[in-house]
């Protein structure tokens, strides 16, 4: 099976221009994205350089509060985060540390990895969520660099796909030196594909706790505070018009409504607001220097970076990829910024996490369209918001207090 997911990742590097050109075209890979992911590394590194790698925005913001201990590490000289996407470059950038250098993540062939290991020279490498990468894993190995999972997470449908190939799964799942996993399914999960030395300590992501910068501007931020508002985030294609449909019901009780869709990709913003005007709805763009007018039914964020901050203003949240079958987005970002979270019944991704939450009543189960407006309803009513930080705080840090010590 090695054999045959080389010769599939060649050919994958093989065609990677036509790849790169599309990609290109929309937006989502760079001239310089593309050296880096064939092999073409231009930074230069030191000794003592500790790796990590996140796919995306998601992961690289989970790790955050593990680069703020390293930095205070004198004998860690560089701290490298790898990526996939240009995304997630943003988020890197807002990283305060003269420590962390960044590059894009290079394709998993056998000799592209080598040469990325021989550039780099980590002492360790520590890999976040659901990063699994067999010729990377395997010449790791080689060069007896120690191997992290971090916050691992497999669902049932990788874990059926790693199964089919059990010697292949194992081989590689046994070079993991330790994997810590964000939830007790994918704890078990890890382990009967081969990972050996596995714990759980709970997610990462409930360590996010700290007062972050607010980066809405002064306008939207009055204008937040002047109306009824919920938000729907994270949402995938159909749920964005199934929310326009929802405010739609809700303006009928209240005048001075506001949804804010938050796509979980942004670059559909353009597409989602064409649907959505069919609706005989206001939609406006949420761009840095713009000022929102007060008759908006729909603000429509359309850059990254900016959930967080409007998880402080906005208390009711619904959670997208749970009303289509996608397997739900993490909730925690939203539960410790105090938000009341709703969600659909598609949440197997992270359905501990929204069981964990809803016996704490700061996460909502409905099942339709009708629901979520009765249950915005209910929320939009409420005078007062529970203070869901509190009963999260001690458990964040106890985990990132853990997992720190776990990696070192």
């Amino acid at each position: 099976m090695l054999f045959i997911y080389r010769a599939l990742i060649n050919f994958i590097f093989i065609i990677s221009p036509i790849i790169f050109i599309y990609r290109f075209l929309k937006k989502k890979e760079t001239l310089k994205s593309y050296r880096e992911k064939i092999g073409i590394f231009e930074k230069k590194t030191k000794n003592n350089l500790i790796w990590f790698h996140g796919a995306s925005v998601g992961e690289i913001k989970s790790i955050i509060p593990l680069i703020e201990k390293y930095e205070k590490i004198s004998k860690v000289k560089k701290i490298l985060i790898t990526s996939n996407t240009l995304s997630s470059l943003q988020i890197i950038k807002k990283i305060r540390s003269r420590k962390v250098v960044h590059q894009f993540y290079p394709i998993d062939t056998n000799y592209v990895s080598k040469k990325f290991i021989d550039h780099w020279k980590p002492i360790k490498a520590n890999f976040i969520d659901s990063e699994i990468w067999p010729n990377m894993f395997l010449n790791l190995k080689n060069k007896n660099i120690k191997i992290n999972i971090i916050n691992g997470r497999i669902t049932k449908k990788s874990f059926d796909r790693w199964k089919i190939f059990t010697n292949f799964s194992k081989n590689v799942f046994s070079k993991i030196d330790l994997c810590l996993a964000s939830s007790l399914k994918a704890k078990k999960f890890f382990k009967r594909l081969g990972a050996k030395n596995t714990k759980f300590f709970g997610n990462l992501k409930f360590a996010q706790i700290k007062n972050e910068k607010n980066n809405l501007n002064n306008n939207i931020k009055k204008l937040l505070k002047s109306k009824k508002t919920w938000c729907a985030s994270s949402t995938h294609n159909n749920e964005e018009l199934m929310c326009a449909k929802t405010h739609l019901i809700l303006k009928k009780k209240f005048d001075n409504l506001l949804t804010v869709i938050i796509p979980r990709h942004v670059d559909r913003t353009n597409e989602i607001k064409k649907e959505l005007e069919k609706l005989n709805l206001i939609v406006q763009l949420e761009m840095p220097h713009t000022k929102v007018i007060k008759k908006t039914d729909i603000l429509l964020v359309n850059s990254y970076g900016k959930t967080k901050s409007f998880y402080q203003e906005i208390k009711n949240i619904f959670l997208g990829g749970s009303l289509i079958n996608h397997g739900g987005q993490n909730p925690i970002e939203a539960a410790v910024k105090n938000c009341n979270i709703i969600y659909g019944p598609n949440v197997d991704n992270f359905d501990e996490i929204y069981r964990f939450l809803k016996t704490k009543s700061i996460a909502h189960q409905i099942n339709s369209e009708a629901e979520l407006a009765r249950k915005l309803y209910y929320l939009l009513n409420l005078k007062t918001n529970k203070n869901n930080k509190k009963k999260l705080i001690f458990l964040g840090e106890e985990i990132l207090k853990k997992t720190f010590n776990a990696i070192n």
